[in-house]
């Protein structure tokens, strides 16, 4: 009866690279195994055996079939790591199913995808390399564009600290150019002809982590080389860790050790390997709330975080935005062949007043973005992107006085102010009823019932 489930289960899976089925007791009744170069199993030598002959360690927390086949509830995309009785370990994304004959389960049907980690690891080394040795990438302490007070006090302090070796922590939010500020104290530094290797910690499942950052041996794991990790690939130079505190703690551990002891050891290996790295790492929240939530080690932290660097917000710089906007109108007027002259007076005021929570990387992407709509050499409103209209991003708001009106006037009273300030903030009455997520044609009646000047 179990074999008669096999062909309705080959039509819904097409990209699978194992099926087992296993009757009420545990007995596998089928394999088809389309893998065996990675699973390294056969049909017939598995066929009529209890999974646990198979799989010696399974029990309900790493297997999905036993928790299906005991509660008769499917279990989707679930990620598994198990060992089987050849010693070989299996890293794959199961789909488990029950087979019932009535309310009776007869048995349990399981797919499987095989993660190929070793590919991924590959994939990514080849991202990194491609990254690093993209010159449009290399930032100095001349590309910090700024005259606010504070950015400037950092320029003083990166000339400063690029002098010695001690480890720099960069606290800053999304976008304020933290991976800037580490390029800059590398190529002030005696290590500048060394290597400078970026990656974010975050950007990598945790489990390929470990072997990104110290490297691989051969057989470490099924398909696992020998290579390099970023710690070796970096020697001489200089290794920055963004987001540090996406990094599970017991990988945190392991890195710490490294960077005290200044060695690392490859995954499947016991030989260590002294390394020569300055380590620049980096959060994106206040180091004492990650250490506080758990998601920093207080003894990394002090390891790491030798010298500080705190990163003003740009709604802090407000300054700066007038320079910034020069500077990345000249870049991709450079970049995209264009002649644009800057802005107008209204897309100036709307930026100023725009809180900017992507920081100078989100200025920067607006300009992009109004450079790849614009026909004209002034960037006009019409060609910025639409979410900076939300009320909910600008910092003024509508002001009134109550004084001795009634509920009935103070909102009507309230409801102009509030177009007006749309129509200010937009200098269009399309972008202005974007704004108010209202119609064109009700804006229009509402300009007409309060008289408001267009």
């Amino acid at each position: 009866m179990l074999e008669s489930y096999i062909k309705q289960i080959l039509s819904l899976y097409n990209y699978i690279d194992a099926i087992v089925m296993i009757d009420n007791n545990g007995v596998i009744k089928y394999l088809d195994n389309f893998r065996t170069d990675i699973y390294n199993l056969y049909a017939e030598e598995v066929i009529g055996k209890y999974i646990w002959d198979i799989y010696p360690n399974l029990n309900e927390v790493n297997s999905s079939l036993l928790r299906v086949l005991k509660s008769g509830k499917a279990i989707l995309n679930e990620k598994q790591q198990l060992i089987n009785y050849k010693g070989i370990e299996i890293h794959a994304v199961n789909s488990t199913f029950p087979i019932k004959s009535g309310n009776k389960i007869i048995g349990v049907v399981e797919v499987s995808a095989y993660i190929d980690y070793e590919k991924q690891r590959r994939d990514i080394t080849l991202q990194l390399k491609e990254r690093n040795e993209d010159k449009s990438k290399n930032y100095n302490i001349d590309d910090i564009v700024t005259n606010d007070n504070k950015m400037l006090d950092i320029k003083k302090k990166i000339l400063k600290i690029s002098e010695s070796d001690s480890s720099v922590l960069i606290y800053g939010h999304t976008g304020t150019g933290k991976e800037m500020i580490a390029q800059s104290i590398h190529r002030n530094s005696y290590r500048a002809d060394k290597p400078f290797i970026s990656q974010n910690c975050a950007a990598i499942p945790s489990i390929l982590l470990e072997s990104i950052l110290f490297g691989t041996v051969k057989d470490s794991y099924t398909g696992a080389e020998n290579r390099k990790g970023l710690f070796e690939t970096a020697d001489g130079g200089t290794l920055f860790l963004d987001e540090i505190n996406s990094m599970e703690m017991f990988m945190q551990a392991k890195l710490l050790k490294s960077i005290e002891n200044q060695e690392i050891r490859r995954v499947g290996s016991a030989e260590s390997i002294k390394v020569d790295v300055r380590i620049i790492s980096a959060v994106n929240e206040p180091p004492l709330e990650a250490i506080y939530e758990n998601r920093l080690r207080e003894d990394l932290f002090y390891r790491i975080g030798v010298v500080q660097i705190n990163l003003p917000d740009l709604k802090d710089r407000k300054k700066d935005i007038e320079l910034l906007l020069e500077h990345f109108i000249k870049g991709y007027n450079d970049k995209m062949k264009k002649a644009i002259k800057g802005i107008d007076e209204s897309v100036r005021k709307i930026l100023k007043n725009y809180k900017w929570p992507g920081n100078v990387r989100e200025l920067k992407n607006v300009i992009e973005f109004a450079f790849n709509l614009t026909y004209k050499d002034i960037i006009t409103v019409e060609d910025l992107p639409d979410y900076i209209f939300s009320v909910k991003s600008n910092n003024k708001t509508p002001e009134f006085e109550i004084g001795n009106k009634e509920l009935t006037e103070l909102i009507q009273d309230y409801e102009k102010n509030i177009i007006e300030y749309a129509i200010e903030s937009t200098r269009s009455i399309t972008k202005a009823a974007q704004m108010l997520k209202i119609s064109r044609q009700s804006l229009n009646y509402k300009i007409s019932k309060y008289n408001i000047n267009r």
